[in-house]
């Protein structure tokens, strides 16, 4: 076990997931070190039942420090993380800064976890949807190679961070109490809504979120050729992501030998019970670590037998950020 941890960005969503989750895992590290903006600086979070002062985060921060686990925001980690790395410190980055260095792997523990032996010092997380999407796609890709993937998304506010979630529930309250509302955290109105993922588009009408997805698939995969499309849209729920997942397979494939598969599978619960309707819903993903996985039934427009949909929910802050960086950590022990 890692003597000195840091948490970057611990008052955060994610930062704060990470403390429960190092307590509900059991880590024992001697030291731990909180570290924010300046604003958040001076505050105090409980761990192990020890309250520790949060520092503001600084290039000086991480003397001592054999482990960072960062979730502060592309920049602070593109900042922050070579002073981390020169210190001595393994970084274990939540944001999109380093996914697609070519130098930096690009780990899901129940996919690629050989990768983290080629790191140089920082091993990044990848997008919270790109996660619950690959840990129920890998499963059946090892069995029988999938040649298209296409995803939509039901993201929640929690994917947004902490203010994105107050700004649903005061939306919520608001709008329910016959009150006027001001979007701030999103660029239109969130609750009783749902809109196309706000992140920047490129040349191709495609949103950085959904080119995520793309790319970063193919990268856990190790396969440039694979089919990959996404849309990404955000849904007035509060925590866990959802996703309609289209597959075509290269070989005939059917719903019973999909069961069997993710049944096995690490990191998956199967909740697909067609009598009565019991399927993966964000509430019962909330708090979880497992991706759920259900709907499961042939493409019935793909007669040749090769297509499959799925429907998947998953806990966005636990398995779709801290709990795989939490994974990536443990295999570095």
């Amino acid at each position: 076990m890692f003597r000195t941890v840091a948490i970057v960005g611990a008052t955060g969503a994610v930062g704060k997931e990470f403390l429960t989750l190092i307590e509900q895992r059991g880590w024992e590290a001697e030291h731990y070190v909180m570290l924010a903006s300046a604003r958040s600086a001076g505050a105090t979070l409980s761990l192990h039942g020890r309250e520790h002062t949060v520092c503001e985060l600084a290039a000086d921060a991480f003397d001592g420090v054999d482990l960072a686990l960062f979730s502060a925001g592309g920049d602070r980690s593109k900042q922050f993380a070579p002073h981390a790395v020169r210190a001595g410190a393994v970084v274990v980055d939540n944001s999109s800064a380093f996914r697609m260095d070519p130098d930096v792997p690009l780990v899901v523990p129940e996919i690629n976890p050989d990768d983290v032996r080629n790191h140089r010092g920082i091993i990044a997380n990848p997008n919270c949807s790109t996660i619950i999407m690959v840990v129920a796609v890998w499963p059946l890709h090892r069995v029988n190679p999938v040649e298209r993937m296409v995803v939509s998304t039901y993201q929640a506010a929690s994917g947004a961070g902490q203010q994105a979630m107050a700004e649903l529930e005061h939306q919520t309250r608001a709008l329910l109490d016959g009150q006027p509302i001001e979007p701030k955290a999103f660029p239109v109105q969130c609750a009783f809504n749902l809109f196309s993922h706000n992140s920047a588009l490129d040349e191709t009408g495609y949103n950085t979120e959904e080119r995520k997805m793309v790319d970063e698939t193919r990268k856990i995969f190790h396969d440039d050729t694979l089919r990959v499309t996404a849309t990404c849209v955000r849904v007035p729920v509060l925590r866990a992501h959802s996703e309609s997942i289209n597959l075509t397979f290269e070989r005939p494939i059917t719903p019973e030998e999909v069961r069997e598969i993710l049944s096995a599978a690490p990191g998956i619960r199967v909740v697909d019970q067609r009598e009565p309707q019991h399927f993966p819903t964000p509430i019962e993903a909330s708090g979880v670590d497992e991706v759920l996985v259900g709907r499961i039934r042939q493409d019935l427009s793909q007669p040749d037998g090769r297509g499959i949909d799925l429907f998947v929910s998953g806990d966005q802050l636990r398995k779709g950020a801290a709990l795989n960086a939490i994974q990536i950590a443990e295999l570095l022990e």
